[in-house]
């Protein structure tokens, strides 16, 4: 049996300048979100799909739940988003807040965490961090929630900005990671504490 072949295609990368121009182009949720994929390296999918709980302020460390090999890492966050981040939460509050009450603001939660705290999907801390606008029905559940925003949405912003700089390269979303890890190289981190950064038993 043949294995599959390695691309040996390098990763797109942006200049540190670049990246600057591309997120100054951004404005409010896609501009946070993308600042989070350079700073943190997350994958897009796991920044849409972090929690509140998941942003630690004390120790500006991000937890992203049921990464890729389905466990979950730990990362760092950038001093310099605190400030938005905690607007963010405070906005995410009042939603929340008026979701429940009008007789909804639960959300779906990771099954073996739905079993054992059945009542855990209305607390703040297990909303999504960039909800929807909009109510989706959970008909194994009956019940409306909001999803988080959906990747597409935040990838058309990104590639408008990027259009906007005119940098030519087959940027995306994920070309914000490449440039994490190796701004951090460059600036003379050890690759083990890029790839992962920690994983959380």
């Amino acid at each position: 049996m043949q294995r599959a072949k390695r691309s040996l295609r390098l990763p797109v990368v942006f200049t540190k300048r670049e990246v600057h121009d591309v997120i100054e182009n951004l404005d409010g949720t896609s501009k946070l979100v993308a600042s989070l994929l350079y700073g943190g390296g997350l994958r897009l999918g796991e920044a849409l799909r972090l929690r509140i709980k998941d942003i630690d302020f004390n120790y500006k460390m991000i937890t992203v739940r049921e990464a890729k090999g389905e466990k979950d890492r730990q990362t760092i966050l950038p001093t310099i988003l605190l400030a938005a981040l905690e607007k963010e939460v405070k906005k995410v509050k009042v939603i929340h807040d008026n979701d429940l009450r009008r007789g909804r603001g639960e959300t779906i939660l990771p099954a073996a965490l739905r079993l054992k705290y059945p009542n855990a999907g209305k607390e703040f801390g297990w909303q999504y961090m960039f909800p929807a606008d909009k109510f989706i029905y959970a008909e194994k559940f009956n019940f409306y929630y909001r999803h988080h925003l959906h990747e597409s949405t935040v990838q058309k912003r990104i590639k408008e900005a990027i259009r906007k700089t005119k940098i030519t390269k087959q940027a995306s979303s994920h070309t914000f990671r490449h440039s994490f890890a190796t701004h951090l190289l460059e600036n003379g981190y050890d690759i083990r504490t890029i790839y992962p950064m920690r994983y959380v038993a």
